[in-house]
């Protein structure tokens, strides 16, 4: 189990990304847009700069839903290897079966 307050950071940090989103996606168009002038996309850059570090979506760790794992993780199952391993053992995943030769 991670520890909860790693868990609870990245909690943080979607809502953070949620709340800026737009913020951002409007800046971002305005300093990629090249008719604009060179001081407005500097200025836009500026502003995007001043906004809070967490609210980027690059900032945002996965995490296993289950453990709260950060490593090994499955994206399309959202589960870290050994949470993979313990609940389809269990028989709580369906279709998975464990190998053995």
């Amino acid at each position: 189990m991670a520890k909860t307050s790693a868990v609870e950071k990245n909690k943080c940090r979607k809502e953070v990304v949620k709340r800026y989103s737009s913020r951002r996606y409007a800046l971002k168009t305005i300093i990629m847009n090249r008719s604009l002038s060179l001081e407005e996309r500097f200025n836009a850059s500026i502003r995007l700069a001043q906004l809070p570090r967490n609210s980027s979506k690059v900032r945002i760790r996965n995490r296993c839903e289950v453990s709260g794992r950060s490593r090994a993780y499955y994206r399309k199952l959202k589960m870290s290897r050994i949470a993979l391993r313990e609940l389809g053992s269990l028989g709580c995943i369906p279709g998975l079966v464990k190998s053995s030769w």
